[in-house]
C-alpha cells in the first residue's frame, strides 16, 4: 500500500472535532448531545444575508476576482473606519475564512524549519496550519491564576531566535477569552520592530468584548505598517461560520503581492457566499449589538452555573464566547469520550474540547476543557447540569 506523507501522517488532531464519531453514534443511540465544544453560533444569520442569497439571479455562479470582489472590500474599509482602522481596499485580500488567510499568510512569511511564538492557550488550529506549512510553534505559557495574561515580555523575548518568523496572538483569545490591553499588544509590536519580525493577530471575535473592556486593532498600532497581519473573518460577527469568508489585512506590499499569488492558484474566493456577506455588511448596529449583549448574557449564565459544581475552577472571559474550566479530573481527553459513549441523563449528554490540544505541551491543559457558551441560556444551564451530574458518576 503506497504511504501517506509524514506531514499527512503527523498533523495534530482537532481537540474540538475529534470526539465527532463519538457523538455521532451517541446521537444514534437516540442520544441528545449538547454541543459546547465548538463555537458555532446559533443566533439567526442577518436576514439581508439570507435574502441575498435566496435572490441570487445571476445567470451563471462565475469566478471572481482573487482578491475578491472590490465592493466588498470597499465595505469592509467603511466598516473598518468605523472602529478606527485606517486601510484601503487594496491592503484587504479575502480568503476562504479565517483559515486560509491564516495558511496564506503563513505561506507568505515562512520557510520550512522557521518558527512562529505564540502565547498558550492558543486556537488549536494554529498548530495544525503551522504544520501543514512546516513551522515550528514554540509556545510561551500563561497562566490560569492570572486569567491567561500575556506572558512576561521578557520570557517571550528570550524565545526569539534566527527562525522566529512571527509573533502570533488571537485577540479577543480563542480558547481563554482573555482581551489583551493596549499596553501588551505594543509590547509585543516593539519587539517585532526590534528583531524585524512579523506580528500576526487574529482578530475574528473582535465584537465581542465584555466589562467595558475595550478592543485594540494590531492596525492601529503605530510604526508597525511592515510588520502587522491582521486576520478577521464574517463567521463569528454575522453568524455566518459556513460561509467561509474571511480576510487577510497588511499594508506591506511584499506580503500582499505573494499572497495574491496564493489567491490566484485557488482562483477565487465562493462567489455567493462572498455575495451574502457583502450583504451582512448593510445589516444595521443593532444586529451586532443584541449579538454582544445575548453572549454576555449567555457568559454571565455559564460563570454562574459552573461555579456551583464542587471541585471546578473557571477562568473570566473578557471576550469571545469561550472559558476554560479546570475539572476535577487528571485526563479531560478520556473524561469527555467518556461522557459521549458511557453517560447519559434523561437521554441527554455533553460533547466539550478537551484543552490540552490549545497547549503545545503534552501534558498542558490535561485537567481543563474549553467550553463554548453558544447555546443559548436554557440550554446552557441544563448542558452544565448534566456535566455536573456526568462529574459525579465518573469520579464514583
Amino acid at each position: 500500500m503506497p504511504i501517506i506523507s509524514k506531514k499527512g501522517a503527523n498533523l495534530p488532531t482537532s481537540p474540538i472535532r475529534k470526539l465527532a464519531k463519538q457523538a455521532n453514534m451517541a446521537k444514534a443511540r437516540g442520544i441528545e448531545v449538547f454541543h459546547l465544544n465548538i463555537g458555532q453560533p446559533d443566533l439567526a444569520s442577518p436576514k439581508s444575508a439570507l435574502e441575498a442569497i435566496r435572490n441570487f439571479s445571476d445567470d451563471v455562479v462565475a469566478y471572481g476576482p482573487s482578491e475578491g470582489a472590490v465592493s466588498f472590500r470597499n465595505k469592509l474599509v467603511s466598516y473598518y473606519q468605523e472602529h478606527d482602522i485606517e486601510i484601503d481596499a487594496e491592503d484587504i485580500l479575502v480568503t476562504t475564512g479565517a483559515s486560509e488567510a491564516i495558511i496564506m499568510a503563513l505561506d507568505c512569511i515562512t520557510n520550512e524549519g522557521d518558527e512562529l511564538i505564540i502565547p498558550e492557550p492558543f486556537y488549536a488550529n494554529y498548530e495544525t496550519f503551522a504544520a501543514a506549512c512546516g513551522v515550528k510553534v514554540v509556545g510561551i505559557p500563561s497562566s490560569f491564576e492570572s486569567q491567561f495574561s500575556l506572558p512576561n515580555i521578557e520570557t517571550i523575548e528570550a524565545a526569539i531566535t534566527s527562525k522566529t518568523r512571527a509573533l502570533f496572538i488571537c485577540n479577543p483569545n480563542n480558547p481563554s477569552g482573555y482581551v489583551y490591553s493596549k499596553e501588551e499588544l505594543e509590547c509585543l509590536g516593539q519587539l517585532a520592530i526590534k528583531h524585524d519580525i512579523f506580528f500576526i493577530v487574529d482578530e475574528v471575535y473582535r465584537e465581542f468584548v465584555y466589562d467595558g473592556h475595550e478592543h485594540i486593532s494590531v492596525m492601529q498600532l503605530e510604526n508597525l505598517s511592515a510588520h502587522a497581519i491582521l486576520i478577521d473573518s464574517m463567521s463569528k460577527r454575522y453568524s455566518m461560520c459556513g460561509a467561509r469568508i474571511g480576510c487577510l489585512i497588511t499594508k506591506n506590499k511584499q506580503v500582499t503581492h505573494a499572497a495574491l499569488k496564493f489567491a490566484q492558484s485557488r482562483l477565487c474566493p465562493p462567489t455567493i457566499a462572498l455575495h451574502a456577506c457583502e450583504a451582512a455588511l448593510d445589516e444595521s448596529q443593532q444586529y451586532l449589538d443584541h449579538a454582544v449583549e445575548e453572549y454576555e448574557k449567555r457568559r454571565t449564565t455559564a460563570i454562574a452555573h459552573l461555579n456551583k459544581i464542587e471541585g471546578v475552577s473557571v477562568s473570566l472571559p473578557k471576550g469571545a464566547f469561550y472559558c476554560l474550566v479546570k475539572l476535577p479530573v487528571t485526563d479531560s481527553d478520556h473524561f469527555a469520550k467518556w461522557m459521549l459513549e458511557s453517560f447519559q441523563d434523561k437521554g441527554e449528554t455533553l460533547m466539550v474540547a478537551p484543552a490540552n490540544g490549545f497547549f503545545s505541551g503534552d501534558l498542558a491543559g490535561k485537567d481543563m476543557i474549553r467550553i463554548a457558551f453558544v447555546l443559548n441560556s436554557e440550554k446552557l444551564i441544563r448542558a452544565i447540569t448534566v456535566l455536573k451530574l456526568g462529574l459525579d458518576a465518573y469520579q464514583k
